[in-house]
């Protein structure tokens, strides 16, 4: 595989990774804006509606019918977070040319059905059309609220939102519910073309196709957007917790408890040396089901229905996410706390160490046999550290991980906040 990166103008990036590994290409735009409460409704809002139809293919089936032509192509849009920065995407997955009939070009129609999706929406008065803003304000507000349904997920989210109270990164990437049914489509439509002028433009592509074909294809469909721009993007680090431990605690008619556990990383990110370390840590701790937080916690005591972490790597997080019966909150805690007090203190075997990072290694190349991820990953390299690697290079560096750095990252974890969601009745 070929990386390829090359700024268009100032603010708006383009790379490829150049591979004959899939038998798709994979063409990805993402504009990205800082996160804020002010303007995420409209961000999460805006690609639903430019996905309803283009000026050329006004209707969902039109779109089909065109993604259809192009032997199954799926063109779709994407809202994630990196950071304190929201991204708005629209990628569009299609098959390879030598796969087509006669060798015929999919890239270029593929490119300008995304170009024209993006940037000539079906309109009526010189706005977005009313009943596709409706319609989509709806499943917005209806998809922000269907969050509390999936406990575990929201146990993390209610977590976050009161570990980072006071910081951009507590905001909910697609906005508020009641902003969503209130939106105007003309609010919308200016939302859309300040999107266009200030975001940073991102472009990807994975597949087989040359990188200098990339860059003419989206010189003649995106040319809109390849003027420059300032738009920074940020992700602010809190190496310590600001002071003691902080508990919150949400009561709903549920049947099984959720604990969940807010840690500062100290610092570590993507960008520090001691990150292969903490991929290592948290595999170990609870990112596989070798961990420790499996095994013993789960298994071992029963005192966990699920327990696992995670880490947020351009954030500084690490969270732990575990369903427990009500009685056995503290006992539960105390025990996901004494497994990494271990660690702490180099209890560990080396088995459990290098099957910690072999976890890690094989997650990594596992990303890479995925066009999706792959196109997931450069963009968060591409928005906050270009130079760093997210394939053999990290691989070697994790399968390096000594257990007195591995001790030395957990050593550098600190508690911030503890979540509880109990029943009514407990």
């Amino acid at each position: 595989m070929r990386q390829h990166w090359k700024r268009l103008a100032d603010g708006v990036e383009l790379a490829v990774s150049q591979t004959d590994k899939f038998k798709t290409g994979l063409l990805g735009v993402t504009l990205t804006i800082p996160l804020s409460e002010d303007t995420a409704t409209a961000g999460a809002l805006i690609p639903e509606v430019l996905s309803r139809g283009s000026r050329n293919h006004p209707s969902m089936e039109a779109l089909s019918a065109a993604t259809d032509s192009l032997y199954g192509a799926f063109l779709g849009p994407v809202v994630r977070q990196r950071g304190e920065s929201q991204c708005v995407s629209l990628l569009c997955s299609f098959i390879g040319d030598r796969y087509a009939l006669d060798g015929a070009a999919v890239l270029e129609p593929a490119a300008g059905l995304t170009g024209e999706v993006l940037l000539d929406p079906a309109t009526e008065g010189g706005l977005f059309r009313q009943d596709y803003v409706e319609c989509e304000r709806v499943n917005l507000a209806d998809r922000i609220q269907a969050r509390v349904n999936d406990k575990r997920s929201w146990a993390v989210f209610r977590l976050i939102q009161e570990m980072c109270a006071g910081e951009v990164y507590a905001v909910d990437k697609l906005g508020d519910a009641d902003r969503a049914r209130a939106m105007t489509r003309a609010e919308l439509w200016v939302a859309y073309q300040e999107l266009l002028a200030g975001a940073k433009v991102n472009f990807y592509y994975g597949g087989s196709a040359n990188p200098e074909r990339v860059e003419d294809a989206i010189r003649r469909f995106f040319a809109p957007l390849l003027n420059g721009r300032d738009a920074p993007v940020h992700c602010t680090v809190k190496a310590e917790p600001s002071g003691p431990v902080r508990t919150a605690v949400d009561s709903m008619e549920v049947t099984q408890g959720k604990l969940a556990m807010g840690f500062r990383t100290g610092g570590i990110t993507m960008e520090n040396g001691d990150y292969p370390a903490l991929l290592v840590l948290n595999a170990m701790y609870g990112g596989s089901a070798n961990s420790k937080l499996f095994l013993n916690v789960r298994e071992k005591l029963s005192l966990c229905y699920y327990a696992s972490s995670m880490i947020d790597k351009l954030k500084g997080l690490m969270v732990v996410s575990s369903g427990v019966e009500f009685a056995q909150f503290d006992r539960a805690q105390e025990a996901i706390l004494a497994q990494l007090e271990a660690i702490r203190q180099g209890d560990f075997t080396r088995d459990e160490l290098t099957a910690a990072a072999r976890t890690v290694s094989n997650s990594i190349r596992g990303r890479l046999d995925s066009q999706g991820q792959m196109e997931d990953d450069r963009l968060t390299c591409l928005l906050f550290h270009p130079a760093s690697g997210e394939g053999e290079t990290l691989i070697q560096a994790v399968e390096g991980v000594t257990a007195d750095r591995v001790a030395e990252a957990a050593r550098k974890l600190k508690l911030d906040t503890i979540y509880r969601l109990t029943g009514k009745e407990s």
